[in-house]
């Protein structure tokens, strides 16, 4: 897990905040938390003692000397429960049952339909929670919550949705409650491209503080970490590019009314859509990569001008926020043409300080991002201080 902890002077010292330096990685033993957290040995040792019985942390072996006896080490103990992070699109749903250290113990990829509503799907998505617990977690690995990627704006704070496009349904619900009082369980909602980010985050370098992340597929999102943590800005929209408009594009008709938006002119769901206009027999995304694989000219050219239109967006928001690494996922960023067209337009059209050391890269999670990013928020939100400090009492 990427280490964002503050062990400047003041940070937290109760119980709570030395389980979160131990699960930072800042540190591992008593004696290396009570200089960092300017404590007493023994109120160290009292606090650390208080976390093992209570099951959250527990001790890992001898460290390595400093020159006297080798310390013992601390971690986070990985068997008293599991979180379960998921990841929904439009047709699919991809999940990951997770210890309570954020290691990945079972995954399923399923096919559903996001347009069932609400009702079905979170109905759904508690049996297969429960089902993968049942299935995979060992004994004493209670489901602790959920992590839930939802493919649509999700306002910040209250975590409710927010005139999503083709979920019918959907609408100005708080998911994350709902699914709760299902599953029984804390659930922690936001939307997909924001978790994709955040799992990118978690498994990338660990000096990558500052990263933008596009998720290309049927539609476009984005979601940004900015100093090491999720940005969400003010309501939440914080990287939302698909309606951001394109110059110089086809004015065509966008769901949300207006036209020559982003994702109506370089989603995936567009490409297919310009080229079944063409004359071109084609299915879905995953077709029109296939396509392009064999040397299909025109699909090609149609992946790398869509890449070409995300890039142009792209340029703005890095010159805008100076990014560390630009992460391309999504279905589109498997096809070489469409990664070719974002490079080419972010290095035309940015500024040399801009692209200087910026890493553009695709990205390393893939399929799993989006979920490990889910797991990552429950586990954020079940090891807050405060919620540790409140159980404790």
């Amino acid at each position: 897990m990427t280490s964002t902890f503050d062990t400047s002077p003041g940070f937290d010292s109760s119980p709570g905040g030395i389980l979160n330096l131990v699960r930072s990685g800042a540190t591992s033993s008593r004696a290396e938390i009570a200089r960092l957290a300017g404590l007493a040995p023994s109120t160290v040792t009292a606090r650390v003692e208080r976390l093992m019985q209570s099951g959250y942390l527990r001790e890992a072996g001898p460290g390595s000397s400093r020159g006297g006896r080798r310390p013992t080490q601390l971690e986070v103990n990985p068997e008293t429960g599991a979180v379960i992070g998921v990841d929904l699109g439009a047709h699919h749903a991809s999940f990951g049952l997770f210890d309570m250290a954020g290691e990945l113990l079972a995954e399923r990829h399923l096919d559903m339909d996001i347009a069932d509503g609400p009702e079905r799907i979170l109905d759904w998505i508690a049996g297969v929670a429960t089902s993968m617990v049942d299935d995979a977690a060992a004994s004493g690995q209670v489901l602790r919550g959920i992590g839930l990627g939802l493919p649509g704006p999700v306002g910040f704070p209250g975590r409710r949705l927010v005139s999503p496009s083709r979920m019918p349904g959907w609408n100005g619900l708080d998911a994350g409650g709902r699914l709760r009082e299902l599953a029984g369980v804390p659930v922690i909602a936001d939307n997909d491209a924001n978790l994709m980010a955040l799992g990118e985050h978690t498994r990338g370098p660990d000096d990558a503080r500052h990263l933008v992340f596009v998720k290309a597929g049927s539609s476009i999102g984005c979601g940004v970490i900015a100093s090491g943590s999720l940005y969400h800005g003010f309501r939440g929209m914080a990287g939302d590019i698909s309606h951001v408009s394109v110059p110089g594009a086809p004015a065509t008709v966008c769901s949300c009314g207006r036209v020559g938006c982003l994702d109506a002119v370089a989603g995936g769901a567009a490409i297919v859509a310009g080229l079944r206009a063409a004359g071109v027999d084609v299915a879905d995304t995953r077709q029109v990569l296939r396509l392009a694989d064999d040397g299909h000219p025109l699909a090609t050219q149609t992946l790398r001008e869509a890449g070409t239109r995300t890039g142009g967006v792209l340029a703005t928001i890095v010159n805008f926020f100076n990014p560390q690494r630009l992460v391309l996922g999504g279905t589109l960023s498997e096809a070489d043409a469409f990664v070719a067209g974002v490079r080419s337009a972010v290095y035309t059209e940015c500024l040399p300080m801009a692209t200087d050391h910026l890493e553009i890269a695709v990205s390393r999670t893939k399929a799993l991002g989006g979920v490990i990013g889910a797991s990552r928020l429950v586990l954020d939100h079940l090891f807050d201080a405060t919620v540790i400090n409140e159980a404790l009492r």
